[in-house]
């Protein structure tokens, strides 16, 4: 079996591994890269998901790329828009030539005595096994499945005669046109579906246990299109990026230090759309303070201008069964449907699913502390890109691939070949890894790391915060171990025989 040897393999084609390949070529232009894609096509979130309306739920002057702007009009792009976002990024940068698809990475052994990574490969459709070995391994796999999507065990689901599609599992065949539709969820994902299926289903209900904070924006910045018509095409991206970030930022730090007065200005927003008579005690209020799970962004309010129409409803109940025609709930009430979207949440995965080894030893992600929201602590040479809960993913995206750099850079200067995130400080306190309250997370936060009580090890979720460590912050702070020098001609010698 051959074995190709890069400075750094990347895993993911989507939006972090394109922007890591931009970094690499950039910031360490004498380290050789390849991308390792598991699928056929580059996008992953934007490619795979294909279900009616499909969006952002970020504005795309933050969710794009620092090193290239967003020029269309629409801040609140659809899917399609941001795929092809992406592959003429990749494609611009030369970064789609570095990409090998159907590579579907599935283990990885770190060994110490030769400061490298082994990557065991399934190749194609036959899953033919290749290998490949690097001195970094950074994973830009995302944190969910691709396999399926999470689909609670609903009763009766056996005799309902309709249609019953998670999202995540759209496919071009499915017709809704002059059909009731019934969504589950009350996420971004049902939010999403919810008003695009309105506009040619007989009527959709979006089914909830529980409501979600919900807020319209506008779906194209007023303020960045008139910049961008009077100021160079970066300099008015870049101003528009900062007005969205701190205003994010002090949204979101309302929310967590006056949760009330962020409560009524949300619910506040949403009578104004839907008026007086609507009941949003029930349908639109949480039982949690915001922020304490992800907000949902509707572009122009476009799911409250479904439910005024009265093409859309929302009905808040638990579910009892399924039954040959629709749905019983438990309050006695049966809501009728031709097709009923899952719209129930994700599954949630620790770095792909990858089974890692240091030095022969199985690492368990769940007994480690998470570096700077990037590393863990005792593995080497090993980033992960993971974005914010509370702002635009690519964000943090941008900073982790920075620093990334700044390490192999470092280890470049100083002739060292391994750098390891070490727990040396006994009064760091474990926390879970992320403090959200969301069905998803908490299904899975057993699975994953545990950030601790102060940094590096704290997960600050602040922009400005991380530029000061990831971007400025001096790499070696007593906690990353720079070690493993370049061996001697005489043991290179040794090692390579």
């Amino acid at each position: 079996m051959t074995i190709e040897h890069f400075d750094v393999l990347v895993v993911g084609a989507g939006i972090s591994g394109i922007g890591a390949g931009y970094h690499l070529q950039k910031n360490c232009p004498n380290r050789s890269y390849v991308i390792l894609e598991g699928r056929e096509r580059m996008g992953g979130t934007w490619d795979l998901f294909r279900y009616p309306g499909i969006r952002s739920d970020s504005d795309m002057y933050t969710l794009g790329y620092s090193f290239r702007p967003w020029k269309e009009a629409k801040a609140i792009a659809d899917g399609p828009s941001i795929l092809n976002y992406l592959q003429e990024t990749a494609k611009e940068y030369g970064i789609d030539r570095k990409i090998r698809y159907g590579h579907m990475v599935r283990r990885a052994s770190w060994s110490t005595e030769n400061a490298c990574w082994t990557i065991e490969v399934e190749r194609g459709p036959e899953k033919e096994p290749v290998r490949f070995t690097c001195n970094f391994l950074f994973m830009c796999s995302g944190y969910y499945s691709y396999a399926e999507g999470y689909t609670p065990d609903f009763q009766g689901t056996e005799r309902f005669r309709g249609r019953i599609v998670h999202p995540q599992k759209w496919t071009d065949d499915i017709d809704y046109a002059g059909k009731r539709v019934v969504v589950i969820g009350s996420g971004a994902t049902a939010v999403t579906l919810v008003p695009e299926m309105a506009k040619k289903a007989a009527h959709v209900t979006m089914l909830q246990r529980s409501p979600t904070y919900v807020v319209s924006r506008p779906a194209e910045d007023g303020f960045a299109n008139w910049l961008r018509r009077h100021l160079p095409a970066m300099t008015a991206y870049h101003l528009t990026r900062w007005k969205n970030v701190l205003f994010g930022m002090y949204f979101y730090r309302l929310c967590r230090r006056k949760p009330e007065a962020a409560r009524k200005f949300i619910l506040n927003g949403v009578r104004a759309q839907l008026g007086p008579d609507f009941d949003i005690d029930t349908h639109f209020t949480p039982t949690y303070n915001p922020w304490d799970q992800r907000l949902c962004l509707v572009p122009n309010g476009d799911l409250f201008e479904a439910l005024k129409a009265k093409r859309a409803s929302v009905v808040t109940d638990h579910i009892d069964t399924f039954t040959e025609t629709g749905i019983r709930l438990k309050s006695g009430k049966e809501i009728e449907a031709d097709l009923v979207v899952t719209a129930t949440g994700l599954n949630l995965q620790v770095l792909g699913d990858l089974k890692i080894t240091v030095d022969g030893k199985d690492v368990d992600f769940s007994k480690t502390l998470n570096y700077k929201g990037m590393m863990y602590s005792d593995v080497p040479n090993l980033a992960s890109a993971f974005g914010y809960t509370n702002a635009s993913w690519t964000l943090k995206c941008d900073l982790t691939c920075e620093y990334v750099c700044r390490l192999l850079n470092h280890m470049e200067r100083t002739g060292l070949r391994q750098c390891t995130p070490r727990r040396n400080d006994p009064d760091i306190a474990e926390e879970p890894w992320i403090d959200f309250s969301s069905g998803y997370v908490q299904r899975s936060l057993d699975k994953f790391p545990k950030q601790g009580s102060k940094k590096p090890w704290k997960l600050y979720q602040n922009y400005a915060l991380d530029i000061m460590s990831l971007r400025l912050g001096n790499v070696e702070d007593g906690v990353m171990a720079f070690t493993n020098p370049e061996p001697r001609k005489g043991e290179m010698e040794r090692l390579a025989s």
